[in-house]
């Protein structure tokens, strides 16, 4: 459908020429927008026209979250004692030698006005919480509304060069990031460094730069990137096979971690958590987040419902009520410039 479109950092595509579900689509010619569910469900949409230019202008609007951030209008998928329970529950399977870290997650999600518009909602995010992976993905007929304002590089390819940047560690400042946030770093970056290797030339898997903090809108992270050099004839099946979900936001080891997420987390996770992106086959070039900070739309029978995740990392060293408030402290701001958006669109 020409009227839909997407749009990322230095990308803009619209029309719809061609929607796809399986991986050896994006070793295929063309720039495909690419959405992969937590759970493994790849949607590929082959654009029609594209345009490699800056991001358009962020229309002007209120881009300051209200003290309140509105997060009482939204329902989560996991109450505060729930996901206080299911922190204790990881940490028994630690205990057991099961798991040495699981990330485990909640969804919010809050009915939103027929009317409500994805470009409103991604303005908003783009002056309130700049990120560099953000995105707006509006492409209906392939099932995809989604807004994502993610920190976080899932895989970039240039050539046969490759690049991940997991976070892991969040705080509000650099001065209240805690030992454990620096070791749970290192176990996922020594996660990802493992998932590149067996489709990456040998020798070629390296560190560049170990947490190394971030700033970003009211809170920091601790980030490690690495690098390698793709093995010749390696496609795309093959490197989302190694590397898919992502190592930050499922845990070490991957398939017990996965194990206990689908135990204790109550919905599935969707967009939320996957990867968000495109596949350039004209420049040799790809990008894709984790789909974090990111929100996406359900159409109901008569509703619709706007959603949004928000986890925490768990090891032995976690507290509950930590773990908890680090939940809310991803989402405060995001959640708060929703609400910004729906206010502008409903007044």
């Amino acid at each position: 459908m020409p009227g839909e479109h997407a749009e990322f950092d230095g990308l803009s595509a619209r029309g719809v020429a061609e929607i796809r579900h399986d991986a050896a689509a994006l070793d295929e010619p063309g720039v495909w927008v690419v959405v992969i569910t937590f759970e493994g469900q790849l949607t590929a949409v082959r654009m029609q026209h594209v345009d490699r230019v800056a991001r358009p202008a962020v229309r002007e609007t209120r881009s300051t979250p209200a003290a309140d951030n509105g997060e009482h209008s939204w329902r989560s998928s996991l109450s505060h004692a729930q996901y206080e329970a299911a922190v204790e529950q990881v940490r028994r399977r630690v205990a057991l030698g099961e798991v040495y870290q699981a990330n485990i997650c909640r969804v919010l999600s809050r009915d939103v006005p027929a009317t409500f518009d994805l470009r409103r909602l991604a303005d908003v995010l783009l002056a309130g919480n700049p990120a560099p992976y953000a995105a707006l993905i509006d492409l209906p007929t392939a099932g995809l509304e989604i807004v994502c304002a993610s920190p976080e590089l899932y895989l970039e390819r240039d050539g046969d060069r490759l690049a991940s940047a997991p976070i892991k560690g969040t705080a509000p400042t650099e001065q209240e990031l805690l030992p454990k946030d620096f070791t749970e770093n290192v176990m996922i970056t020594d996660l990802v460094r493992n998932d590149l290797a067996p489709v990456s030339v040998p020798g070629t898997v390296e560190v560049d730069g170990l947490c190394a903090v971030e700033q970003h809108p009211g809170l920091v992270h601790l980030v490690s990137t690495v690098r390698s050099l793709l093995r010749p004839g390696v496609g795309w099946p093959d490197i989302l096979g190694a590397s898919f979900p992502p190592g930050s936001v499922s845990g070490a080891p991957k398939i017990t971690a996965l194990h206990a997420i689908r135990d204790l987390e109550r919905v599935s996770r969707g967009p939320y958590c996957g990867a968000i992106g495109y596949v350039d086959n004209e420049t040799a070039t790809a990008r894709l987040a984790v789909g974090i900070r990111t929100f996406w739309m359900q159409s109901l029978p008569g509703r619709r419902v706007l959603k949004f995740g928000t986890g925490a990392g768990i090891t032995w060293g976690s507290d509950p009520e930590a773990e908890w408030c680090e939940t809310l402290l991803k989402a405060r701001r995001l959640i708060g410039l929703a609400e910004v958006a729906l206010e502008e669109r409903t007044s």
